[in-house]
C-alpha cells in the first residue's frame, strides 16, 4: 500500500511538471517516455485502479484512463480472463462513487472505456453491460450519467472503428436494434414525465387574443391532427436540472435517429414529445419558475456542474442572470429538439409505413414556422428572429433545407399538405432573417424549389399551366422582393453594411455574393414566368435610367473641365443609391436574355425590342457625354458609380448578342433597317471607349462587346462602318503610346480578326467575299506581327545582351495576340482555318527559327510552346504533315534528357510549364488519326519512357506527372494496333486474347509506371491513372490481352488490395474496389484458386488460422454488390487481425 501511495505522488509530481510552463519538451520527452514505459507493463492497470480511487489530480485520472483505454482497444486479447472480470467489476462500481465528484471529462473519458469493455464483450461476458445502463437510465438520481453512458454506447458500437471485425459489427448493430424499441420507449417517457410535470395546469385562461399569443392554424395543415391541440397548449416551465436531463435524453435520441432505420418503434407520442421541446426555441417568453434557481449551474457534455453565482450588487442583477442563463438553456432544449428532427428529416429512404409518420412531423414543424412568422403588437417578426438563439435558427433553416431538397416531390401533392401555404410562410421566414447568412441560406431553399418545380413543369408540359397558375402569385412576389433587397432605395441600411472590397476564396466580394445569389432567383423565376418577370422588372429599370439619363443636364463645362453640378450631400447620396440601384437592376436585364431567344423569340419580340433600344440609347448616351470623366462632388464614390453603370450596360447590351443573331437571321432577305440601326448604335457605342484614356473597366466592357458582335451577331455590313476602319487605323498603327492594355488589345485584335475570318451567316459560299477578306486579314496580321518577325535573324543571345528585354518584352506582347486568334476560330470552318494559317505562316515559321535560341529562357519558352500548342490543336490540317513533321523534329531534337531535368525540378517553375505544354503538344499528335505521324511514335515513346519519366518517377512533380501520363494514355488508346496487330477477321475467329504482340518493351515499360504511380501519394495522379486502365479495359479490352492476363494482372491487383489495406487513399475506395473486380472478372476461377491464397499467404502479421478464416470469410462472389462487400470485408478483417496481433504481449501463445 505504502509503494502504491509513493508512486501515486510521484507520478502526480510528474504529470504537474510535465503540463507546468518553465518543463523544456527534452524534459518532456523523457517523461514521456517513462509513462509509455510503465503503461505497457502487464498488471499497469491495477496500478491505474488505486490511482484512480485515491487522487483528485486530474492529469493523473486522464493518465490512467488512457492506460485503460489502450488496454481494452489494443491488448484485450491477451488479457487473463480473470482480469477482465475484476476490471469490468472494479470500473462501474469507479464511475457510480465518483461521478458527481470528478469533471464532466474525467466521467465521460470513464464511461467511454466502461463502454469499449462492452463493445467487446457483449453479451457473451459482460452479459449485464446493456442493462446496466438502462437501469441508470430508470433511476431518477442516475438518470444523467446513465444517457451518457447511453450516448457514448450509441457512438462507439453503432458506427465502431476499424479495431473489430466486420462480423463483430454486424452482431453489436444486431443487438443494438433489438434494444432501440425499448430504449425509445424509456426516452419517450422521461420527455413526457418531465413536460407534464412541469406544464403549466390546466385551469390558466388561454391567452387573450390581444396579447399575440393567439395561434392561428396552418389553413388546412393540421385538420384532423390530433398533435395540434398538444401543441398549442402553455409552454412547460421547466427547472435548470429538468432542462438539462431534456437535454441529454434529446442528445441521445440525435445520435440514435443517425443511425436507426426510420420504422414505427419511433412512436407519434415521441415526435409529439420532441415538437414539444422544439418549442423552447420559437418561445420568447422565458420567465423562470419562481424558486427553480439554487444557482447559476453550467451545463457541458451531459454534465450538471454545481456553480457559485458572485453576488449582484442587487437582487435584480441576480435575476436577471438566473433569466438570461435560463433562456440559453430553454433556447438549447429546443437546438437540440431541432436536432433530431433534422436526423429524421436527412433520411431519403423512407418506408412505406413512415410517410404517415413524415407528414405529421412536417405538420408539426410548420407550427412552429408559424410561429417564428406570426407577428403581434408586441414584436414585428424581423424582431422575434432577432431576439431567437442563433443556432436554433440555423437549425430550423437546415430542416426547411432538408424538407424542400429530400421531401418535397413526396408531401407537393398530398391534399393534406397545403404547399402555397407553406410557401407564403417561407417568404416571412427568408424576408426577415436578422443576419446576411441566413438570408443567403432561405434564397438557397427557394433555388432549390424553384429547379424542382422547372423539372416538374418539364416533365408535365400538359398541365404546366396548371402548375404555373397555383404557384404565380408566390412567384411573383418572391420575385418583387428579391429585386426589392438589391436596391439601395428599399435596403439601404443593410446593404451598406456588405463589404464591396475584400475578395473571398470565390474571388468575390460580400456585396458581389448577395447580388449574385439574389440575380440567381431572380433568373429562376424569370425562366418559369419570363412575361410577369418582364413587366416587374422593366418598369423599375426605366425610373432608375431616368435618373441616369437626365444627368446630362447637370453637366458643367469650363475651359477643359467638365463637372456633374450636384454637391448637396443629400443630392449626391440619393445619386449613389440610385445608380448603385441602376448597376445592379441592368444585370438582372442581362439575365433576362435568354428568355427571349429560341421558341419564343417571335412571342416576345416587342419586350425585347424594347430591352435593346434602351440599352443601345443608355450606351450611346454615355459614351457620348464620357459621364466617366466628369468631376463629381464626391469622387471616389459618384465616378466609380458612373463608370460602373456604363460597364454593366455595354455589359447587358452584350448578353443580347444572341437574340440580335436570332433577329439577323430572321430578316436577312427583308428590310435590315432596324437591325442595321440597332448594329450601328451598338458600335457607336462601344468604340470611343477603345483608348487608353478610358477607365480599364469600361474599356474591357467595350472590347467584350464588340467581341460579341463580331463571333455571335456577325453583319456583313460590319467593316464598312467608319468607327470599325477607325479601330482598325488604331491597332494597326506603330505607335506605343496609344498602344492598349495588353487584355483590351488582345480582345481588339480578336474582333477584327472575327469580322474578316468568320463565315456571315445567312449568305452562300459565293457571296462570302473570301478574297477581298483573305487579303484584308493578311494585311492586319503583318501590321501586328511587324516587329516580331523584324527579330528573325537573332542567331544566339546573351543574357547581358541589350535587346534581350526588348526582344523578350516584344515576344510576349505578340504571341499571346497571335494564340488568341487562332483559339477564337478552332470551331470554325475550314476556309476560315485556311485564311488565317495563310496570313500566319511566317510568324509561324520565324516562331520555329527563334525556338532554339531561346531554349534557355523558359518564359519565352513557355509563350512560344503555348502558341504552338493552339496551332497543333486548331490548325495541324492546315500547316500540313511536313511542317508539323519539322515542328515535332526540332522538339524532340531540342528537349534533352538534360533540358528536360533541369526544367522538371523547377517546380511550379515556368520551365516546369513549358515541359508540360510540349507533353501537351505530344498529346494532340498522338491522337491525329491515319498514318502521317505515325513515325514519330518510337521517338515519342523513348521521350516519355528514358527521359521524362525517370526525371518524375521519384518525385511529386504533380503538373508534369499529369501530363505524361495523359499523353501514355492516349499513344495506348490512340494507336492500339501499334502493341496489338488484329485482324477484324483474327478477331472474330481467335478471340482477342491471343493477339500478336508487337513494340512488348515499350508496353511493359509503360504499365509499370501506372503500377509505380499506384504506390506513391498522390491522390489526383492515383484517380486519373486507375481511370485511364478502366477505360483502356472497356475500350481495347485491356485485362483480357494474354500479355497483362498473365504477367500483369495479379501485381496490379495485389497493389490495389495493399493500397486499400494501408488506407492511404480511402477516399478512393469505389474506384479502386470496381477496379480489382474488372480485373478478377477476367478469370474469376483463377483469382480465387491461384491469386486469393496467395495473396493471404503473402500477408504478414496474421497466423495460418486467421488466414483460414479470412479465405472462409472471402465468398465466391461474381457480382460487383456481392464482390466489393467480400474485398471491404477481407480488408476490414485483415486490419483487425493484424492490430490485435500487433497488441498481444509478448510470447504470448495463439490457440
Amino acid at each position: 500500500m505504502a509503494s502504491e501511495e509513493a508512486s501515486l505522488r510521484a507520478l502526480e509530481s510528474l504529470m504537474t511538471e510535465f503540463f507546468h510552463t518553465c518543463t523544456t519538451n527534452e524534459r518532456k520527452r523523457e517523461i514521456e517516455e517513462l509513462l509509455n514505459n510503465f503503461a505497457q507493463q502487464t498488471g499497469a492497470w491495477r496500478q491505474c485502479l488505486f490511482f484512480l480511487s485515491n487522487t483528485r489530480n486530474e492529469y493523473v485520472m486522464m493518465y490512467s484512463l488512457t492506460v485503460f483505454e489502450n488496454l481494452v482497444n489494443k491488448m484485450w486479447v491477451g488479457v487473463a480472463s480473470q482480469d477482465k472480470m475484476e476490471i469490468r467489476s472494479c470500473l462501474p462500481k469507479l464511475l457510480l462513487a465518483q461521478h458527481k465528484s470528478v469533471p464532466y471529462f474525467i466521467r465521460n473519458k470513464l464511461c467511454k472505456v466502461i463502454v469499449d469493455i462492452g463493445r467487446q464483450d457483449w453479451p457473451m461476458f459482460y452479459h449485464d453491460f446493456f442493462t446496466n445502463t438502462l437501469q441508470l437510465i430508470q433511476s431518477p438520481a442516475l438518470a444523467s450519467l446513465g444517457l451518457v453512458m447511453l450516448k457514448t454506447t450509441s457512438e462507439e458500437l453503432a458506427c465502431p472503428r476499424e479495431d473489430l471485425s466486420v462480423a463483430r459489427k454486424d452482431e453489436l448493430r444486431k443487438l443494438l436494434l433489438e434494444q432501440v424499441p425499448t430504449v425509445l420507449g424509456l426516452l419517450t417517457g422521461i420527455l413526457e414525465t418531465y413536460w407534464d410535470k412541469h406544464s403549466v395546469i390546466a385551469s390558466t385562461p388561454p391567452p387573450s387574443p390581444t396579447s399575440g399569443e393567439s395561434v392561428e392554424l396552418l389553413g388546412s395543415l393540421f385538420q384532423g391532427s390530433q398533435y395540434s391541440k398538444l401543441l398549442c397548449q402553455p409552454m412547460a416551465a421547466l427547472d435548470n436540472d429538468s432542462q438539462q436531463l431534456c437535454c441529454l435524453v434529446l442528445e441521445c435520441l440525435a445520435h440514435l435517429f443517425s443511425w436507426i432505420p426510420l420504422s414505427t418503434s419511433i412512436t407519434p407520442t415521441l415526435l409529439a414529445s420532441i415538437f414539444h421541446f422544439a418549442r423552447f426555441g420559437c418561445d420568447l417568453r422565458t420567465k423562470a419558475k419562481p424558486g427553480s434557481f439554487i444557482s447559476s449551474n453550467s451545463y457541458s457534455n451531459g454534465q450538471l456542474n454545481p456553480g457559485i453565482t458572485p453576488p449582484a450588487s442587487n437582487g435584480g442583477g441576480r435575476n436577471g442572470q438566473q433569466s438570461e442563463n435560463n433562456k440559453v438553456d430553454r433556447a438549447r432544449l429546443g437546438v437540440h429538439a431541432m436536432t433530431c428532427v433534422n436526423e429524421l428529416v436527412s433520411k431519403n429512404c423512407v418506408p412505406m409505413d413512415f410517410e404517415e409518420y413524415l407528414l405529421r412531423m412536417f405538420q408539426q414543424t410548420f407550427f412552429l414556422l408559424q410561429r417564428l412568422t406570426r407577428e403581434n403588437n408586441a414584436h414585428t417578426v424581423k424582431n422575434r428572429l432577432q431576439e431567437l438563439d442563433e443556432s436554433y435558427l440555423e437549425k430550423f433553416t437546415d430542416f426547411l433545407r432538408l424538407f424542400v431538397n429530400v421531401h418535397l416531390r413526396r408531401i407537393e401533392s398530398s391534399p393534406q399538405f397545403p404547399i402555397v401555404e407553406f410557401l407564403g410562410l417561407l417568404f416571412k421566414y427568408t424576408f426577415n432573417q436578422p443576419t446576411h447568412e441566413g438570408y443567403f441560406a432561405c434564397l438557397d431553399i427557394w433555388g432549390v424549389f424553384l429547379d424542382f418545380l422547372t423539372n416538374k413543369i418539364k416533365s408535365r408540359l400538359a398541365d404546366r399551366e396548371i402548375v404555373l397558375n397555383r404557384y404565380k402569385d408566390a412567384l411573383g412576389l418572391l420575385l418583387r422582393e428579391v429585386l426589392n433587397r438589391i436596391q439601395f432605395r428599399y435596403n439601404q441600411a443593410q446593404l451598406e453594411e456588405l463589404d464591396d472590397e475584400t475578395l473571398d476564396d470565390d474571388q468575390q466580394t460580400e456585396w458581389q455574393k448577395y447580388l449574385r445569389q439574389s440575380l440567381e432567383v431572380v433568373s429562376k423565376v424569370m425562366e418559369l414566368l419570363p412575361s410577369h418577370a418582364f413587366s416587374t422588372l422593366f418598369p423599375v429599370l426605366q425610373d432608375n435610367l431616368d435618373v441616369y439619363l437626365g444627368l446630362q443636364q447637370f453637366i458643367v463645362t469650363t475651359g477643359s473641365s467638365r463637372r456633374l453640378n450636384i454637391s448637396a450631400e443629400n443630392d449626391c447620396r440619393r445619386l449613389h443609391c440610385s445608380l448603385r440601384d441602376l448597376s445592379s437592376l441592368l444585370q438582372a436585364v442581362g439575365r433576362l436574355a435568354e428568355h427571349f431567344i429560341g421558341e419564343v423569340f417571335a412571342a416576345r419580340f416587342n419586350d425585347a425590342l424594347a430591352v435593346l433600344e434602351r440599352l443601345v440609347e443608355v450606351t450611346c448616351y454615355g459614351s457620348r457625354t464620357s459621364l466617366y470623366d466628369l468631376e463629381t462632388a464626391v469622387p471616389s464614390v459618384l465616378k466609380p458609380d458612373l463608370i460602373d453603370v456604363h460597364a454593366q450596360a455595354l455589359a447587358a447590351l452584350q448578353a443580347y448578342s444572341h437574340w440580335l443573331a436570332q433577329f439577323y437571321s430572321e430578316v436577312h432577305n427583308q428590310n435590315q433597317s432596324q437591325f442595321m440601326n440597332l448594329i450601328t448604335s451598338t458600335i457607336d457605342a462601344s468604340s470611343p471607349l477603345i483608348t487608353t484614356k478610358v477607365p480599364e473597366k469600361l474599356l474591357l466592357s467595350a472590347c467584350h462587346l464588340m467581341v460579341s458582335v463580331t463571333s455571335t451577331v456577325r453583319p456583313v455590313f460590319l467593316v464598312t462602318l467608319p468607327a470599325v476602319r477607325n479601330i482598325f487605323n488604331l491597332i494597326t498603327t506603330e505607335n506605343q503610346s496609344r498602344r492598349l492594355p495588353q487584355e483590351a488589345h488582345i480582345l481588339v485584335c480578336r474582333a477584327l480578326s472575327n469580322m474578316l475570318l468568320l463565315p456571315w451567316p445567312n449568305l452562300p459560299e459565293s457571296e462570302q467575299q473570301w478574297q477581298t477578306r483573305s487579303s484584308n486579314h493578311a494585311s492586319l496580321l503583318a501590321a501586328l506581327t511587324r516587329d516580331y518577325k523584324g527579330i528573325r535573324g537573332t542567331v544566339n543571345i546573351t543574357p547581358r545582351q541589350p535587346d534581350l528585354d526588348n526582344m523578350k518584352a516584344l515576344m510576349h506582347q505578340t504571341l499571346p495576340v497571335l494564340r488568341d486568334i487562332v483559339d477564337s476560330i478552332s470551331g470554325e470552318s475550314t476556309k476560315s482555318r485556311q485564311i488565317c494559317y495563310q496570313s500566319l505562316q511566317e510568324s509561324v515559321q520565324v516562331s520555329l527559327s527563334l525556338f532554339p535560341v531561346f531554349i534557355q529562357q523558359p518564359d519565352v519558352t513557355d509563350e512560344m510552346l503555348a502558341f504552338f500548342l493552339t496551332l497543333f490543336q486548331a490548325l495541324r490540317v492546315q500547316m500540313g504533315v511536313a511542317f508539323t513533321g519539322q515542328i515535332i523534329h526540332t522538339f524532340l531534337s531540342m528537349f534533352t534528357r538534360e533540358q528536360l531535368t533541369a526544367s522538371i525540378l523547377q517546380e511550379g517553375s515556368a520551365g516546369c510549364r513549358v515541359v508540360q505544354k510540349f507533353l501537351k503538344i505530344l498529346q494532340v499528335v498522338v491522337q491525329e488519326p491515319g498514318q502521317a505521324f505515325k513515325p514519330f511514335l518510337p521517338s515519342i515513346l523513348s521521350l516519355c519512357m528514358e527521359q521524362v519519366y525517370p526525371v518524375v518517377a521519384e518525385r511529386s512533380s504533380p503538373d508534369v506527372k499529369a501530363e505524361l501520363f495523359e499523353l501514355l494514355y492516349q499513344i495506348l488508346h490512340q494507336n492500339w494496333r501499334y502493341f496489338f496487330k488484329t485482324s477484324v477477321l483474327t478477331s472474330v475467329q481467335r478471340g482477342a486474347a491471343e493477339d500478336t504482340m508487337e513494340n512488348e518493351a515499350q508496353f511493359t515499360a509503360a504499365m509499370q509506371a501506372f503500377g509505380q504511380s499506384f504506390l506513391q501519394p498522390d491522390i489526383h495522379i492515383f484517380k486519373q491513372n486507375i481511370c485511364y486502365l478502366e477505360s483502356l479495359n472497356s475500350k481495347h479490352k485491356l485485362y483480357h490481352r494474354k500479355l497483362f492476363r498473365t504477367s500483369m494482372l495479379f501485381h496490379f491487383i495485389n497493389v490495389l488490395l495493399q493500397v486499400l489495406l494501408h488506407k492511404s487513399h480511402d477516399l478512393l475506395q469505389e474506384e479502386i474496389t470496381l477496379a480489382i473486380y474488372n480485373m478478377a472478372s477476367v478469370d474469376f476461377d483463377a483469382f480465387y484458386s491461384a491469386f486469393m491464397p496467395e495473396f493471404l499467404n503473402g500477408c504478414q502479421g496474421v497466423d495460418s488460422g486467421q488466414r483460414s478464416v479470412l479465405a472462409r470469410n472471402f465468398k465466391l462472389e461474381r457480382d460487383l454488390p456481392s464482390f466489393t462487400q467480400g474485398v471491404q470485408r477481407l480488408v476490414n478483417d485483415l486490419r483487425f487481425y493484424r492490430l490485435c496481433n500487433s497488441s498481444l504481449p509478448t510470447g504470448t501463445i495463439k490457440l
